[in-house]
């Protein structure tokens, strides 16, 4: 593909959180068009690449087409748990800024698509 790299934060937004020693993220695209391409670039193994300096565990994840989302759960994430980890910020609440910040990479026209086709949302209309 002759594309152009690009941060998730362009094409989706996330919400995260932890228990115990896993971190758990929705990723959810704005649109069927981002959607579409979460599905083929955020995979399993390039998420556990992404997290790889600190992630000894494995990534699972599942598909959500019917919410336009996937969720990734990263095992092992967080050093044996929120009240034993001694890095800063050690929640899983922070990782979804993280998570936004995984470069994919897009063709220009599935970029161009996915910022021109409407957000979808609980908020109706346009954004």
């Amino acid at each position: 593909m002759n594309g152009v790299r690009i941060p998730l934060v362009r094409i989706a937004h996330a919400r995260s959180g932890d228990k115990a020693d896993w971190v758990d993220f929705g990723l959810f695209a704005w649109n069927e068009a981002g959607y579409r391409i979460l599905e083929r670039e955020v995979t399993a193994e390039r998420v556990r690449q992404h997290f790889a300096p600190w992630l000894p565990g494995e990534v699972d994840r599942w598909p959500l087409p019917n919410i336009l989302a996937l969720k990734l759960v990263l095992k092992g994430a967080l050093q044996g748990g929120g009240a034993r980890n001694l890095r800063l910020d050690n929640l899983g609440k922070s990782m979804a800024g993280a998570l936004l910040r995984m470069e994919i990479e897009v063709s220009a026209d599935e970029l161009d698509a996915t910022l021109n086709e409407q957000r979808v949302g609980w908020w109706g209309g346009e954004t």
